[in-house]
């Protein structure tokens, strides 16, 4: 038995023999789990935790056991998160789940979790390949980005193949798109921005792009980068390609608050298929987002901790690419196929 499997059970073994041995009744074993978030206020962030909670909550009633999932909120702050990571390795917590602020940052974080023997897996923000390389007991849970930029594109390139008119509004044969971006020199906002525009490209769709700008992520500021877009450019503006859903959502705020008419809207798309987008996309105002899988992270997520209680490698047991990815696919949501993604009433 490891190292982090001994931690996990000792403790509340030795509390169960001494309590045993007074008389009073057995304590139940715990597993603490800290998961270290960049910012617990994110869409998508907030429910990939809700999925893991409801998955961890399953999983006690299965084994018998308590698991106390920690949430630490780093509110974008790197050197924030370090100091959450070293609470948790200070408390004798038994694994890690950190959703990156920077993923350049992953070095340290990884250093300090071998150095305490506690398993970490990183999540929806990939870390650098070198440093997730520096630690057999290092893991990751997400999906490629440059696919969801890809199928993002292909949305835009699906509607103009059935109706070029539906977003060439001005007739000149060319795409004019302004681009919301995540967060400067995040790998998920340059693998999205790159590839949503490639798709268009490959398939000699002409564009131009009239502006972009980063967003954070966030739908007010997209919000508001959208409205002095509108006054610059008005009509001119054929596509938005929003890196994530929040954005788009930000993007079509701007538009309805300038008085706009739905059927008058840009063509707009996002990355996450959070429910309100999908709110969105029923109303017909966001015209198609890609699914990044909150359920299949959550679980996924959780599946590593129960390798890790059961004493199981698992690169091994979960079929992990190279041992240490666990990739979930991407899935494009329009309104031909929403009805697929909504919650069964």
């Amino acid at each position: 038995m490891n190292k982090t499997i001994r931690r996990i059970f000792a403790g509340s073994l030795l509390a169960a023999l001494l309590l045993a041995g007074c008389g009073r009744e057995k304590e139940t074993p715990t597993v603490r789990i800290g998961v270290a978030l960049y910012q617990q206020e994110d869409t998508f962030i907030s429910t990939v935790v809700q999925q893991l909670e409801q998955l961890a909550r399953a999983e006690e009633q299965r084994r018998g056991i308590k698991i106390n999932l920690n949430l630490a909120d780093a509110r974008s702050s790197q050197s924030a998160q370090n100091e959450q990571v070293d609470r948790f390795l200070q408390q004798g917590y038994d694994m890690l789940r950190v959703n990156l602020v920077d993923r350049t940052a992953a070095a340290v974080i990884v250093d300090k979790a071998q150095a305490a023997d506690v398993p970490v897996a990183f999540f929806n923000r990939e870390p650098v390949e070198e440093d997730l390389a520096r630690w057999g007991r290092a893991y990751y849970v997400g999906s490629p980005a440059a696919t969801a930029g890809t199928l993002q594109g292909k949305i835009v390139l699906d509607a103009w193949r059935e109706d070029p008119a539906s977003i060439d509004r001005n007739g000149d044969g060319v795409i004019q798109y302004v681009m919301l971006e995540g967060e400067p020199g995040h790998q998920d906002a340059l693998m999205r921005t790159e590839y949503s525009v490639k798709a268009l490209m490959k398939a000699a769709v002409p564009v131009e792009k009239l502006a972009n700008d980063n967003a954070n992520w966030e739908r007010g500021q997209a919000s508001l980068r959208m409205e002095q877009w509108l006054r610059e450019f008005g009509d001119a503006i054929e596509v938005v390609f929003a890196n994530n859903d929040d954005m788009a959502l930000g993007a079509i705020d701007a538009c309805l608050d300038a008085g706009m008419e739905q059927e008058d809207l840009p063509f707009i798309v996002g990355v996450d298929a959070t429910p309100p987008a999908l709110e969105a996309v029923a109303q017909g105002t966001l015209q198609g987002t890609v699914q990044n899988d909150a359920a299949g992270q959550a679980e996924q997520i959780l599946a590593i901790c129960c390798a890790v209680m059961d004493g199981k490698d698992p690169g091994t047991t979960l079929s992990l690419e190279d041992g240490k990815y666990a990739w979930l696919e991407y899935t494009t949501v329009t309104a031909e196929n929403l009805a697929e993604f909504l919650p069964e009433e």
